[in-house]
């Protein structure tokens, strides 16, 4: 039915339509810049423009940041975007969009490499162009994504340099390597997985080990490395600070066993062996983990963080929930070594994401992509293979497919973007320009940090010079509940939404640091949310959300 001319063809065609698909007003859609993509960005045009990032630290493999601890590899693919594009949403989110096309391919090309036919192949990336899993997610500057696109093209080159005994080996521990420095749901899985097809394909590693001794130890070298300095890494403060902040073992989970024994009643030994960290942590991460597999996650809800979704979409369009059942039953019947792999990747992949509190999440389950869409493809293709008329089946599954997308896209494109324009800190933008706009009329400009991390916005909005800032002598830095806050530099002051009330009444605002900001004798610029009612301030901006909502009210005291 398809022949090698038109299936690259096709090829091509998807590859264009997923760029399009990722690309099309990126820089308006998602509707702002949230504060992790301007501290990518900042980061990047930090490295890009002094070496180092926005804390000094030479050419770091950890970034600071807020205290979160941002992994590499996004941010140092974005400053060769920066670099081209400039310091805007386009360069920071191209990164993203270029990876989420990428998937599209070495879809194609993993699929046709586990399993040797060509419908399912095309079927399978076609999918992935355009289902809302990661199509919402290439459109973000996510990690996840590039952690995703990582894996993939190392698994592909991992299977096909094994089967081949060529170089390509090589490239798949490289690729596979390089996940672990992009996203950190890769640094549990991984390891894992790659057990897991060491197992299964140890016969052809074997065989390759003998042929290709040099290219074997010379990979080997390079996974060592990479994975070696991930271990390493995880062993220091900075490289556990991101689970520290999303574990099911936190500060409240050890309140809550605390508060348990303290009140059970128990014999002190008994106590101890019934309320635990590992009672605690085995119930709530088998639930976590089966929670992933729940049809209302996968198909009709996508999990309640609207930064990684959209409100009542599923992942997955619900018209594919048969075909996926159906993949499912096909990889059983054909237990070929690349069932087995797939089904290993299936079982692995909740694992980091079922360690955490906000299970099951988008972004964090990332690791299973782009399985759902294989398992659709593999599905639809038992079906229709010994059917008649397939071009017309297939044919009509595209139109139903599309039918979906077009609503998602008409959700995503209207309501979405203006409904939940607060989700992703909308306003900073606005309220910055205004700021750019009457920089010379004003002695000191406080801002609130009701919406977090204001700093950063005005740092990647006016492109503040990294050098200049890190030496700025009004610059005030400090770490409090395990967080690194910034309460000023330049003429800018940043303050506590609930002390915005009395300091502006006062006109002295005091600041978390201590800081006291004089207002009585200076000309001052208030950019305030809109939860306080300011008096004695001339109100003379209002900065609405999307949806038409309150964001921020810019005062003068004059």
């Amino acid at each position: 039915m398809f022949t090698p001319k038109l299936i690259k063809l096709m090829l091509v065609v998807l590859i264009i339509i997923a760029f399009g698909l990722r690309a099309f007003m990126i820089s308006s859609n998602p509707p702002a810049l949230n504060w992790d993509e301007v501290s990518h960005g900042y980061n990047a045009y930090s490295i890009l423009r002094t070496g180092r990032d926005e804390w000094g630290r030479q050419m770091p493999l950890i970034f600071r940041a807020y205290g979160d601890y941002k992994l590499p590899g996004y941010i140092y693919l974005t400053s060769v975007s920066v670099a081209v594009f400039g310091l805007n949403a386009f360069s920071i989110r191209l990164v993203s969009v270029l990876a989420g096309t990428s998937l599209v391919w070495v879809t194609y090309l993993l699929t046709s490499e586990l399993f040797k036919k060509k419908e399912p192949c095309l079927f399978a990336a076609f999918l992935v162009a355009v289902e809302p899993w990661s199509l919402f997610l290439s459109r973000g500057a996510f990690e996840a994504n590039l952690g995703a696109v990582f894996f993939v093209w190392g698994l592909y080159f991992l299977l096909k340099g094994v089967r081949e005994k060529s170089d390509l080996f090589f490239w798949g521990m490289t690729f596979m390597g390089l996940s672990v420095w992009a996203y950190n749901s890769y640094r549990v899985f991984l390891p894992f997985f790659l057990v897991g097809f060491g197992y299964l394909y140890r016969e052809e590693l074997t065989n390759f080990a003998q042929k290709r001794r040099e290219i074997f130890a010379i990979s080997v070298l390079v996974g060592l490395i990479l994975f070696g300095g991930m271990a390493w890494q995880l062993k220091s403060s900075e490289g556990q600070a991101r689970f520290g902040w999303v574990s099911i073992i936190d500060s409240g989970a050890i309140a809550e066993i605390n508060n348990s024994r303290n009140t059970s009643g128990l014999p002190s030994l008994t106590n101890r062996l019934v309320y635990n960290k590992v009672t605690y942590f085995i119930p709530r991460f088998a639930k976590n983990y089966f929670l992933h597999f729940s049809p209302s996650f996968l198909f009709f809800d996508g999990g309640d963080n609207y930064q990684f979704s959209v409100p009542d979409f599923g992942l997955i369009y619900p018209f594919n929930a048969l075909f996926l059942l159906w993949g499912l039953v096909y990889l059983i019947k054909v237990r070929t070594k690349g069932s087995k792999l797939i089904f290993t990747w299936i079982i692995l992949a909740p694992v980091a994401s079922s360690m955490t509190r906000e299970a099951p999440h988008t972004l964090r389950y990332i690791t299973v992509l782009p399985v759902p869409m294989i398992l659709v493809a593999l599905g639809l293709f038992s079906i229709v293979e010994h059917k008649k008329r397939k071009a017309v089946i297939y044919g009509l599954y595209v139109l139903i497919i599309l039918f979906f997308l077009a609503n998602y896209l008409a959700v995503y494109f209207g309501d979405y973007r203006e409904k939940y324009s607060e989700s992703w800190q909308y306003g900073y933008k606005e309220a910055i320009d205004y700021v750019d706009d009457n920089y010379d009329k004003y002695d000191k400009v406080i801002m609130t940090k009701r919406y977090g991390e204001p700093h950063e916005f005005v740092l990647f909005y006016q492109k503040w010079d990294p050098e200049s800032y890190r030496k700025d002598t009004n610059l005030v830095r400090f770490f409090q509940s395990n967080w690194f806050w910034v309460d000023s530099f330049d003429k800018y002051f940043f303050v506590n939404d609930w002390q915005i009330l009395t300091g502006a009444q006062e006109r002295m605002f005091r600041l978390e640091s201590g800081i006291q900001v004089d207002c009585n004798n200076k000309k001052c610029l208030l950019i305030a949310s809109p939860d306080y009612e300011i008096v004695n301030w001339t109100k003379i901006k209002e900065i609405d959300f999307l949806n038409e909502k309150k964001a921020f009210l810019i005062y003068a005291n004059y």
